[in-house]
């Protein structure tokens, strides 16, 4: 299959250093795959992302959405010429977590010159579906 990305010269690692000193370093988040077309993210359930009746909150779901689905656009576009924004995220959540791990994994549903679209999935570490998620992403010239 070929490859969606601008480039393959980067590894998890680069990725992963990408959120320091962001909200996704504050959460753990962590890449953890790349494929030719899509891109895995990872993070953990416990007291920061928990809602008061200690379930995954909706909020941090679509955190790990937008992060993972934003990197995921980042990618494809040329980092010279170009910069990527989130226009609209949507979610549905459909099944609790309490702890352990929630896994997201982005595949684009349309690929354009001035936006990307990305279907999310979160799922626990059973790999039962847990949030459904939808970003829209515009791509801008860079000034």
């Amino acid at each position: 299959m070929k490859t969606i990305w601008h480039s393959l010269q980067v590894s998890l690692d680069q990725l992963n250093e990408m959120n320091s000193s962001t909200m996704a370093e504050h959460l753990e988040m962590e890449f953890t795959e790349i494929g030719p077309d899509y891109l895995k993210m990872m993070m953990p359930v416990d007291k920061r992302t928990h809602q008061p009746y200690g379930l995954l909150h909706g909020g941090a779901s679509v955190a790990l959405a937008e992060t993972v689905g934003s990197m995921a656009s980042a990618l494809i576009i040329d980092p010279e010429k170009q910069i990527c924004v989130g226009m609209e995220i949507n979610a549905n959540h459909v099944r609790g977590v309490k702890s352990g791990y929630v896994h997201a994994c982005a595949r684009p549903l349309h690929i354009g010159a001035s936006s990307h679209v990305w279907d999310i999935r979160l799922t626990d570490d059973q790999h039962k579906l847990v949030c459904v998620s939808r970003l829209t992403v515009a791509v801008l010239a860079k000034r």
